[in-house]
């Protein structure tokens, strides 16, 4: 195996600029120069995605920004020890020493755990004080070499315990203290989007303050290596469970019913006493956040009804889920819908089940072949748009009791369609079939029923208690509501509609892709089946507005990165420029997100405002779209397209105008020294490396 670092990937005591984005320019740019990537700015752009997810400075002054990127031909080191500190997001303040971890898509199993080996050693305090004191960079080479040599060979052995396996507080098998207390025994996952660094820190970090603090807590690090799991035993015998993650527990059922301490992966590594405390507390507290679902059960959704998270950012939670598992319904059956209209015009919406009743591919109806293939598209998507609602339902249902709660959950879904009380229905019959199921899975009950708990009697009654509610007590109200609500909207005209258009635009790119564009879109898809472009155009109209507005953040950052101000974004951001054209006009707001996480505080206000412009005149205009998804490309199921295409593009004009506006005017602090490095690196000032985007 290759060496992960050598003395041309290091540099001691250097000013790389300001902000994090500038150190993780340069280190990726050494590790092309290197020639184990074929591309700096990928490299780089790999990283500052994952850094604006979650900040990788840890405490004492540490900082390891990494990536898995296609560009990276071999994993690998860079090194940096700062002369000028900079900000990682540690909790302690800036970071002087910084190691960027390079992994290509398909690393193998030797190599990352070196590397996880290596990301344990930066919470050593002898490990760090040996990185600042070094005088070449040969003696960091060396240190590296030393702390990771063997590893690879140790982990090959049949009875080693690798990195990526469990670790342990426990150095003896005994169980008691010296005044032959029993030691409180813990277990724990930790877990980070990309299973290189922080998995393992943490890890490494929480054991050590269990054994600080006199208790035996044995971890399963769930890295992107081979995973260990943690014997059934062990966990059986644990007091509490410590998840410190930021993706789902695999296996998650196997600690059901075990208090339970929840955080982020970086608390792990910023406070791990904290979270051994508080677990210690939670085994001792009847009343403490028990880990949901039934024990054995292979995966679980991410959380429960029991966890103490605060109700607000539970319900969300449980929303967003539903919502995620229900839009492939949506964007897949609207599509098909959409092309339904195009192949056989906008009759077929009632024609569409007694042509493909009285005809077929051998007895073909006199309009044609094509009108039959569009009468079987417009089916086969009024169909599947009819899961819209017991899918919500039942994933939301999933996400507070697990898959216990789904068939319930869809049960009530379906009875809220049957009672017309449509999207709100089904977020309150989601809601309470999972309540139903978790409550009712929640006592002991004997062994001999415990296998017919999951799969006959929480269903029955969870569907009995949810759909009852529904059919006896709350159906109607709903659905009067729903009425109401649809009344209101098809009432809509003049200043309201555009109010609404604007705050519709707002919500759209607030955060592209986030809980908020979410809400808005579910709005708008949730009444898209009720629409008539001659009954009820309002659902048509909110959603003509929605997707018109998601399309303007990826355009207008098109618009100034590669027309109007070319000069104010780096070479990476004009690459990125050039690929959201396709995306804007294909209704890929994420497109932005790019630019709005080097950039958040001029990108999202700019998009917001062109949002705002879009989904306003679309309102007024009674732009009607009955299609959810697809962009310019649907532009047949548009009613009034030119106006529509008019409104994307004052809108695109407008926030594009805005955001130059703010590069050029609102600069301040690191986005004014980012801005200037950029124009300085398009003049030819700044030699050998990329100029960084904005902070």
């Amino acid at each position: 195996m290759s060496s992960l670092i050598s003395t041309d990937l290091v540099g001691l005591d250097e000013d790389l600029g300001g902000t994090s984005t500038d150190v993780i320019r340069t280190l990726a740019a050494r590790v092309a120069a290197s020639g184990r990537a074929g591309s700096a700015d990928s490299l780089a752009d790999d990283a500052i995605k994952r850094e604006a997810s979650v900040g990788t400075g840890v405490p004492g002054g540490i900082a390891i920004p990494h990536a898995r990127s296609a560009s990276v031909t071999e994993p690998t080191l860079a090194f940096s020890r700062l002369a000028r500190t900079v900000g990682f997001g540690a909790p302690d303040g800036d970071a002087d020493i910084v190691f960027m971890i390079a992994v290509p898509e398909g690393a193998d199993g030797d190599h990352m755990t070196v590397l996880s080996t290596l990301a344990r050693a930066l919470i050593r305090d002898d490990f760090t004080a040996a990185l600042r004191a070094a005088k070449t960079p040969a003696d960091i080479v060396q240190l590296v070499d030393d702390e990771v040599s063997g590893e690879v060979a140790e982990t090959r052995g049949a009875t080693a315990t690798s990195a990526a396996g469990a670790t342990s507080a426990s150095s003896s098998a005994a169980d008691a203290t010296g005044d032959g207390a029993r030691r409180p025994k813990l277990v724990g996952v930790t877990a980070c989007p990309t299973g290189i660094a922080h998995t393992f820190m943490a890890a490494d970090a929480l054991v050590a303050a269990a054994k600080r603090l006199g208790a035996d807590l044995q971890i399963e690090p769930q890295g992107s290596g081979t995973v260990t799991p943690l014997d059934p035993a062990v966990i059986a015998e644990a007091d509490a469970v410590i998840f410190a993650v930021d993706v789902d527990v695999r296996d998650q059922g196997r600690f059901a019913g075990k208090p339970v301490v929840r955080g982020p992966v970086k608390r792990g590594v910023d406070a791990p006493d904290a979270m051994v405390k508080e677990a210690l507390a939670a085994a001792k507290d009847p009343n403490a956040a028990r880990v949901g679902g039934t024990a054995g059960a292979a995966g679980t959704a991410a959380g429960s009804a029991t966890e103490k998270q605060g109700f607000g950012s539970s319900l969300k939670r449980w929303l967003l889920t539903g919502v995620s598992y229900m839009i492939p319904f949506v964007a897949g059956g609207g599509l098909l819908l959409a092309l339904g209209f195009l192949l056989s015009g906008y009759e077929i919406a009632g024609n569409a089940a007694t042509v493909l009743t009285d005809y077929s591919l051998v007895n073909l109806p006199p309009e044609g072949l094509i009108y039959f293939l569009g009468a079987a598209a417009f089916q086969i998507g009024n169909l599947s748009m009819g899961f819209l609602v017991a899918a919500l339902a039942g994933y939301i249902a999933y996400a507070i009791a697990d898959r216990p709660g789904i068939a319930p959950g869809f049960v009530a879904g379906a009875v809220a369609v049957f009672m017309g009380a449509g999207f709100i229905g089904g977020l309150v019959g989601g809601l309470l079939a999972g309540f139903a199921a978790y409550w009712i899975g929640k006592p002991d009950v004997p062994r001999w029923l415990r296998g017919l708990m999951p799969v006959v009697i929480i269903p029955l009654l969870a569907s009995i208690f949810a759909s009852g509610l529904l059919v006896l007590v709350l159906g109607g109200p709903i659905a009067a509501l729903t009425v109401a609500l649809t009344d209101f909207l098809n009432g809509l005209s003049g200043t309201g509609a555009i109010v609404l258009g604007v705050i519709l635009g707002l919500m759209m790119c607030i955060d592209l892709g986030g809980p908020v564009n979410k809400v808005a879109y579910s709005f708008a898809v949730a009444g898209l089946s009720a629409g008539s472009i001659s009954d009820n155009p309002a659902p048509l109209m909110i959603m003509a507005a929605v997707m018109g507005a998601g399309m303007v953040p990826p355009l207008a950052m098109a618009l100034a990165s590669t027309v109007l101000y070319r000069k104010g974004f780096s070479q990476v951001e004009r690459s990125n420029g050039t690929a959201a054209w396709l995306l804007g006009a294909s209704f890929i707001s994420e497109g932005a997100i790019p630019f709005a996480a080097a950039d958040p505080l001029r990108v999202i206000p700019a998009s917001m405002v062109g949002g705002a412009v879009t989904g306003a005149i679309s309102m007024a205009a009674g732009v009607t779209s009955q299609a959810p998804h697809g962009g310019i490309f649907v532009f047949f199921a548009i009613g009034n397209l030119g106006m529509w295409a008019l409104a994307i593009v004052a809108g695109t004009v407008v926030s594009a105008f805005v955001l130059v506006l703010l590069k050029k005017f609102a600069r301040r602090g690191a986005a004014a020294g980012a801005d200037a490095s950029a124009e300085a690196a398009e003049a030819g000032s700044v030699v050998g490396q990329r100029s960084p985007v904005a902070a």
